[in-house]
């Protein structure tokens, strides 16, 4: 860039460049001085000041309706647990076990289908209100009088990856904001302590990566932070300074050159999101620490979740229900729990299907439960909206002798709490569970549903990005309303 002195007679002309880089400069240092006079904390969240909603692509100031439900816990059972072996049970199977099966097959995955394949459990009624439900889950059958089923979720995508991006994103494909981003972006959340989106990681990332939980094209500040399940779950969490004085001023020292950085710059989202993750992450190190620390709950609660449980992937769940728990009562709004690495592929079970499913369900289903019951207990589950599913279900034909193959066609997924109508079953599959065929509910679909309950319109969340507003569900989605409270 060609200097100007202001003693210069006749300066030169700028050129185009020269004047869009000042301008530029000039304009980033403004935004950066309004974050860094705001303690650094971007003002990308909602004010919930009752004014209509507002701001840039969609950005809300209130929530558009009244909310059900202020958090939401995501419960992603990773790899795809079997609709017709956990709670849509179909006795038509067992009719059939054994014989070629009864309707057109479609191309799966692997494309080694053998015969039609009974559940090798039982399914019993469960509560007051009589939903079948697997011996798979005896804890989470406790609590069907809270939950309704809806047997007739379909998705796109047979494979994980595809499936995994959908069912976070609502697109297919890599690069989209994940479903906690966008609930981040348009609600915020009212602890500045803590991430707006947080990942309790068991072990399993799913396929597909840390872009299953990205921000997309929304400012990086509203991407999911991953925890890990032991007592330190974030590196570096437990600060290195003698003193909190030191820290101050080394903080001090990162605010004024990411200021500089800033200027620039320009106005970049990701310098001011960078920004903004320094000054949380300063502040986790004092809430964090302080939301593992478990020691604290009694006996009694630590049973309920199966902490002294002897196998060990049920503690490892357990661990990450009861700070899902914790972070509810702290109020992050999206937290999600991934599965904990068991002795089988995930619920991915192409062959082995008993053993597989049985390792899977030994680690999630008590803790599920001890979840459910201790929101209940503490009057926290009706402001909470806990979402159970996979990226799809399974083949109601066998994969090879004992294993069953990818199905999108019609798989089942639970809502409970945070405005949930409980003790319904919403949709049905045909009599093989193969496809949905009442009701149909997508993907899209169940996208909405949950911001609905959080107060948010999901045609009216958007943000501008390549030329048109984009918002999670895309151009689809209805709520599902016959399930709603």
């Amino acid at each position: 860039m060609t200097a100007i002195h202001p003693s210069t007679p006749n300066p030169p002309r700028p050129t185009r460049r020269d004047l869009l880089a000042r301008s530029a400069q000039g304009i980033g240092g403004l935004a950066c001085l309004h974050l860094l006079g705001n303690d650094g904390v971007h003002q990308h969240r909602a004010t919930h000041d009752g004014a209509p909603p507002t701001g840039r692509g969609g950005h809300l100031a209130a929530p558009h309706h009244a909310p059900r439900a202020r958090t939401v816990i995501f419960l992603y059972m990773d790899g795809g647990p079997s609709q017709v072996d956990t709670f849509d049970p179909k006795p038509r199977l067992v009719a059939e076990d054994g014989k070629p099966f009864g309707m057109k097959m479609e191309p799966t995955q692997f494309n080694n289908n053998g015969n039609t394949l009974a559940s090798p459990w039982q399914f019993r009624r469960r509560g007051e209100c009589g939903t079948e439900v697997s011996d798979l889950f005896p804890h989470v059958g406790s609590c069907m009088d809270d939950i309704a089923v809806v047997r007739s979720m379909h998705a796109d995508f047979s494979e994980h990856t595809n499936g995994n991006y959908f069912m976070h994103t609502g697109h297919g494909l890599q690069g989209r904001p994940s479903m906690g981003s966008w609930i981040s972006y348009g609600l915020g959340s009212p602890n500045h302590d803590l991430p707006a989106f947080v990942v309790l990681n068991g072990g399993l990332i799913p396929p597909g990566g840390l872009d299953c939980f990205n921000s997309g094209f929304l400012p990086a500040s509203h991407q999911g932070s991953v925890f890990k399940a032991g007592e330190m779950p974030v590196a570096n969490v437990l600060p290195r300074e003698a003193s909190a004085q030191q820290q101050r001023a080394k903080l001090d020292l990162l605010r004024s050159l990411d200021a500089q950085v800033a200027e620039q710059c320009g106005h970049d989202d990701g310098v001011e999101s960078a920004i903004v993750n320094y000054e949380l992450a300063a502040r986790m190190q004092l809430a964090v620490p302080e939301l593992m620390e478990i020691d604290g709950e009694s006996d009694a609660t630590r049973r309920l979740y199966g902490l002294d449980a002897e196998f060990e992937q049920t503690r490892i769940y357990a661990r990450q229900c009861l700070v899902a728990r914790r972070l509810v009562e702290r109020g992050v709004p999206f937290i999600q729990l991934t599965c904990p690495r068991v002795r089988a592929d995930r619920w991915d079970q192409h062959s082995r299907l008993k053993e597989g499913h049985e390792f899977n369900a030994k680690a999630v289903d008590q803790p599920i439960a001890a979840l459910i019951k201790d929101l209940k207990s503490r009057g926290l589950l009706d402001s909470t909206l806990l979402v159970w599913t996979g990226e799809f279900g399974r083949t109601p034909f066998a994969q090879g002798r004992d294993g069953r193959d990818h199905n999108p066609f019609g798989f089942t997924s639970w809502l409970c709490g945070g405005g949930i109508a409980g003790g319904k079953i919403h949709g049905a599959t045909d009599e093989y569970g193969y496809k949905a065929v009442e009701d149909r509910v997508s993907v899209h679909d169940l996208h909405a549903t949950i911001l609905h309950l959080l107060g948010v319109d999901h045609e009216r969340l958007t943000y501008r990005f390549s030329g048109r507003d984009i918002r999670l569900t895309d151009v689809y989605g209805e709520v599902i309303r016959p399930i709603l409270a």
